[in-house]
Parts: C-alpha cells; sequence; structure tokens
C-alpha cells in the first residue's frame, strides 16, 4: 500500500516555475477576450445612416467615446421597425445596463457635431450628445508592462543558459550560480559499479580500497596517531580507468560521494569558480565523512603564473588558490578525502602536487598482458562469445591497448559478427577488430593503378623481409595491400613488451620501419612519398635516442628532457647552436646508416623479397606461415607467437 502511495506522489506532476508566467499570460488574454467579446454588441453603421436615423426620429441617445466612436442607442418604437430588427444586441455575457444599438467610427469630431445638430435643429429634435472617455486598463496595463516582461524574460534565459543548464538545481538558475554543480551519490543513489567492475590495476585498487577502508573504520588508523590522507590523485594515460577507479569508490563506500569535472568551476563570471570551491567543501563538511572526486582536474590546477597572456587575477587562478586553501589551508577538513584524476600531472601545479593536499599519487599505466586477459574477461561477459576463444591469444594480440580500447574491440568484434550473420563472436571477428581499430576501415573500391599496386606491395614486402631478418625487430603477425584508413598497405608486429629497451632493440625496429623505402630503392631504383608515416618514426625514434635517452656517442650522457613539464627554458635551447648542429647530424647519420643497412639485406635476399611480393599480390593478404615458407623459421631464440590462420 505504502508502495502505492509512493508511486501516485511520483505519477503527480513536479512545480515548474514557468507555469507561474503562463497563468499570468493566460489571464490577460482571458481579459482582453472577455472584454472583446462585450464590445461587440450592436450592429455597425456609417455616419450618413446614423444622420438618416436621427431625421427619423429614431435614435434616443447618442454616446461618443474618446471623440472617434459614436454609440448609437434606439427608442422602443425604431426597434419595432424592419429596418432596426437586426440592431438588437444580443451578447453571450448578461448585463444590466443596455447596449447601443449601433456603433461607427466617424473622421473628425467638430465636423461630425456640425452636421449632427443641424439636423437637430432641423427636425426640431430634443437630442444632446453625451461626451464619454473609456479607459481599457487591462489592454493598456499589457502594452506597458509587456515590453519589460520581455526584456526581463529574455535576460532571465540568458543568464540560465551561462549558469549551466535549464533545470532547477544547484547552479541552474541565476541566483544559485554560486552554487556547487556536483553530482551526490550517497546510500540513496544506486552505484553498480564495484571493484570487482575493474579488471587490472591491481596496486591502484589497493590504494583505493585503503581510502575506503580510511573512511569506514577511521579509528583503526587514528588510534596509534596517524592522520587520514587530504587527497589522492589518480594519474595516467587516457583510458585506463581512472574514472572508472572512481565510481568503483562511489559504489563501495558507504559514505556520500560528491562527483564533479574541472571544467564546472569555471565560468566567465569573476569569481564564481572560487564560490562553487567553498560551496562544495560546505557541502561535502556537512555530510563527513565523504568523499570529493573531481575528474580532469588539470583544468583548473594547471601550474600558476605560466601564462603571460592572463592576468594575475586570472579566474581559473583563484579558483585554483581558493581550492589550495581548502584542501590544506589554516581551516581543517574533517574527513573530507578528494580523489582526482588527470592524464596530463606535469602540468599541474606543485603546490597543489604537495604532501598535504595529494598525499598520495596513484599511477594507473597501460595493462600488461596478464591484466588484459582480466580486462577482456570482464567486457566479454555480456558478449555472445565462442567456446573456444582463447583469451590468452586475445590478450597477446592486443599490446599497449588501454581498458577503454579492449572494451572497444570488444564491441566492434560483436558488430563485426553480427554484420556477417554470426549466432556468435567467434576469434576472427576479434582479429578484424583489432585490424579495423588499429588501421582503419578497409577500402577496397579504392582505385589504385596496377603500378601503384606493384610499388605497395614491395613497399610491405620490404617492412615484412627486414624485420624477419632482424633479431630485435618485432615479430610480424599480417601484411596488408588492401587500403585501409588513410594508408595504402600496413604490416601488422606484435612487439615485446619490454620495461627497458637496449640500443641494438631500438636500432633493429628503425631499420625494420625503413625497409619500405629501401625496398623502392632497391627494385625500382626510385623512392616515393609513400614512406611518410615511417620517416616520422624514425625520425622522432632517434631524436629521442641522442636528445632525451643519452644513447649517442658524440653527444654524450646528456639529456634535454624535462620530466616536469615546466619548461624552464623559454623559447631559448637548453644547448649551443654548436651542440644544436651535432644533435642534428647524429639524428641524420643513425637514420642513414639504418637505411643502407636495409638495403643491403634486401640486395642480399632480393629474390625472396621479390617472390614475397609476388604472393602479396596476389593474396593482398599474408601472414607469418608465408614468410616461413620463404624464408624458413627464425633464428633467434625469441619468444613463440601463435600464427594467426586467415
Amino acid at each position: 500500500m505504502t508502495n502505492e502511495k509512493n508511486n501516485i506522489k511520483d505519477k503527480k506532476p513536479k512545480f515548474n516555475p514557468y507555469w507561474i508566467y503562463g497563468i499570468v499570460i493566460a489571464v490577460f488574454l482571458a481579459i482582453q477576450v472577455f472584454s472583446s467579446v462585450g464590445s461587440q454588441e450592436g450592429s455597425t453603421t456609417n455616419p450618413t445612416q446614423f444622420l438618416q436615423f436621427v431625421a427619423d426620429g429614431d435614435v434616443a441617445k447618442v454616446e461618443i467615446v474618446n471623440k472617434r466612436i459614436a454609440k448609437v442607442y434606439l427608442t422602443k418604437e425604431a426597434e419595432q421597425k424592419e429596418i432596426h430588427k437586426k440592431s438588437i444586441p444580443n451578447t453571450l455575457i448578461p448585463t444590466a445596463t443596455k447596449l447601443p444599438n449601433y456603433k461607427f467610427e466617424f473622421g473628425d469630431l467638430q465636423i461630425f457635431q456640425n452636421q449632427l445638430n443641424e439636423v437637430i435643429k432641423e427636425k426640431q429634435l430634443n437630442l444632446t450628445p453625451v461626451y464619454i472617455t473609456e479607459d481599457n486598463f487591462f489592454g493598456d496595463l499589457l502594452i506597458s508592462v509587456l515590453p519589460f516582461i520581455l526584456l526581463i524574460g529574455v535576460w532571465i534565459f540568458i543568464m540560465r543558459r551561462m549558469s549551466g543548464g535549464a533545470g532547477g538545481g544547484a547552479g541552474g538558475q541565476i541566483f544559485n550560480i554560486g552554487k556547487s554543480k556536483a553530482k551526490l551519490f550517497d546510500q540513496n543513489t544506486e552505484v553498480k559499479t564495484t571493484f570487482k567492475d575493474v579488471a587490472g590495476l591491481e596496486g591502484a585498487k589497493e590504494e583505493v580500497q585503503e581510502i575506503v577502508d580510511f573512511l569506514k573504520y577511521p579509528e583503526k588508523y587514528t588510534s596509534l596517531g596517524g592522520k587520514i590522507p587530504k587527497g589522492a590523485l589518480l594519474v595516467g594515460p587516457p583510458g585506463t580507468g581512472k574514472t572508472l577507479l572512481a565510481r568503483a569508490v562511489a559504489g563501495e563506500a558507504k559514505v556520500p560521494f560528491f562527483s564533479l569535472s574541472g571544467s564546472d568551476f569555471v565560468e566567465m563570471f569573476v569569481g564564481v569558480g572560487a564560490s562553487r570551491v567553498r560551496d562544495l567543501f560546505k557541502q561535502a563538511k556537512e555530510k563527513s565523512p565523504s568523499i570529493i572526486f573531481i575528474d580532469e582536474i588539470d583544468a583548473i590546477g594547471r601550474a600558476r603564473g605560466k601564462n603571460a597572456m592572463s592576468g594575475s587575477n586570472d579566474e581559473r587562478e583563484n579558483t585554483l588558490n581558493q581550492l589550495l586553501t581548502e584542501m590544506d589551508g589554516f581551516g581543517t577538513n574533517t574527513n573530507v578525502i578528494v580523489l582526482a584524476a588527470t592524464n596530463r600531472a606535469d602540468i599541474l601545479d606543485t603546490a597543489l602536487m604537495r604532501a598535504g593536499r595529494f598525499d598520495r599519487q596513484i599511477f594507473v599505466d597501460l595493462p600488461d598482458v596478464r591484466e588484459r586477459k582480466e580486462i577482456f574477461e570482464v567486457h566479454l561477459r555480456p558478449l555472445k562469445k565462442a567456446k573456444d576463444l582463447d583469451l590468452d591469444f586475445l590478450s597477446k594480440q592486443t599490446p599497449g591497448f588501454s581498458g577503454a580500447d579492449i572494451a572497444n574491440v570488444c564491441n566492434e568484434a560483436a558488430l563485426i559478427a553480427a554484420r556477417n550473420g554470426k549466432k556468435e563472436v567467434d576469434k576472427q571477428d576479434f582479429l578484424d577488430a583489432v585490424d579495423r581499430i588499429i588501421g582503419g576501415l578497409e577500402k577496397k573500391n579504392k582505385i589504385i593503378t596496377p603500378g601503384e599496386k606493384r610499388a605497395v606491395a614491395f613497399h610491405e614486402a620490404g617492412h615484412a623481409t627486414v624485420s624477419w631478418m632482424l633479431e630485435h625487430a618485432a615479430p610480424l603477425v599480417k601484411v596488408t595491400i588492401v587500403p585501409r584508413g588513410r594508408s595504402l598497405g600496413a604490416a601488422w608486429y606484435l612487439p615485446e613488451e619490454r620495461l627497458i629497451v637496449h640500443p641494438e632493440q631500438m636500432l633493429d625496429e628503425m631499420c625494420a620501419a625503413l625497409g619500405g623505402r629501401a625496398a623502392e630503392k632497391v627494385i625500382f631504383n626510385k623512392i616515393s612519398t609513400g614512406a611518410l608515416s615511417d620517416l616520422e618514426k624514425v625520425t622522432k625514434q632517434a631524436r629521442a635516442m641522442v636528445t632525451i635517452y643519452g644513447l649517442s656517442d658524440k653527444v654524450g650522457n646528456l639529456t634535454y628532457y624535462d620530466s616536469s613539464g615546466q619548461n624552464e627554458y623559454g623559447f631559448t635551447k637548453p644547448y649551443s647552436e654548436k651542440t644544436a648542429e651535432l644533435i642534428d647530424k647524429e639524428i641524420s647519420d643513425l637514420i642513414e646508416t639504418q637505411y643502407e643497412r636495409a638495403i643491403k639485406l634486401l640486395e642480399d635476399n632480393k629474390d625472396k623479397l621479390t617472390e614475397l611480393a609476388n604472393v602479396l599480390l596476389e593474396k593482398e593478404v599474408i601472414f607469418k606461415d608465408n614468410l616461413e615458407k620463404i624464408f624458413g623459421k627464425r633464428d633467434f631464440n625469441n619468444e613463440e607467437i601463435e600464427t594467426v590462420v586467415e
């Protein structure tokens, strides 16, 4: 019975302030309609007919309203005449006063009055016009007030739009513009995400779980004299699960959880951001113990004073100053923990990162092969997958993929299977999904001349040949000359997941990347623009070896990399012009050496390169087993990877 009453209450319409505006307008319209209905009494005539009625003695009274309208009242005898039968007023609204029989509008009052006086004098009638001034109070009021109502309405509409929403919640109305826009999740709000839904990220989960434990059982930690941490910063690449971790905290913690984005503090009005920060922490203190989660905190936490174009009174800096004060200022925030997430920790202000504000920095890195398997298990739950689907294989085929990428792979595989009319998602669908995400959609209808197709085939065969011959190059998975995205061909490799990289490994990768252009030089004795992406990759890698990792003998053990991202040098280089020339020469020498190395490898195996290119021209897609038939098995003792069968 109680549930039925609650349902009835929920179905009742909620009050909306626009109803007031609608009622006021409806009242004014009703008054105008009824007044117009009451003013439509009597028939219409003209001054000439009226003067004839006066001459015939049919007029009992004449009222001149506002010096331009005449209301004519007939005598009782005249109303019985056939000519005046239609003039008897018939109104819907009953009235105690007699309504006029005729009504007309005249031009000049003086001329009309002279004509009327002549007829009265000539016929010797006892008729005297009555002059009346009528005011339409409500109509005049509406005309005078309506412009102001429109201006106020437009102003309120604009301010509501600028203040961030059309709803009636905090921040939606102009008078609440300084209120916090955080969403509150508490015991009344059902959040289904838990730590069980967060696969991988074991270290990060432990840290976050401990924060939840702090708030649930504070005595366990404070009994030894310890203090609960003020905040934790989740740092990591996009798509690694930082916001998902925060959602899991909201689902696990039995305390109020305030969630908002860093951009929610920023407005065009001065002081609004700082006011929202104060209001947010005020609400959190009232409901303590509680958690505040600020997603993308770099929107307001950027280092101060680095932008010369903005003045010292920058609104974003005011918001950051207020946040710093609230997190660890003169006052105390008992049992309020701040969680924040960003993928740009290098640009955050150092005052925000210090201990006492964000005591813990939790790094959420890209998942390794074991964690990718766990993530696949989570995202494969809702899919109708094949029973023999090998998760170990899928996790090995997706190196460098984030949790969001894996979720996208699973969804794309399901779409591909549905498109092909399958009843379940199998291994090939996942491989096609990986190809679709990495390389783009196949464009089999793209017009390519036979000469271009032959050049692309030798280019991709060059990549495959050189990578097969080099010990540290990534093992090949698949080569295709079917256009995908912006590329005319592509080669898929399975890079080894290394924590540290040696120079010979980087040089082998550079040589394999230059194998495409080297093949064009060896076969056609001319090169093309098809190696643009290869050259970009190789140049970045060579520059990193020289200027970041200190792997150049001539430049030495120096690095010009600034891990803090503060760029202390401004617009000046941290090295001399002579060193700049040396760096440029070293980069060029590294690339040219590997290019010549690739050319020599391909010249020594020109017949096999040609055979591989012909197979590629015939099949358009080749795999690892095709290379083994031509080159034989690799002699290097690298970890074997599973062969992808077409």
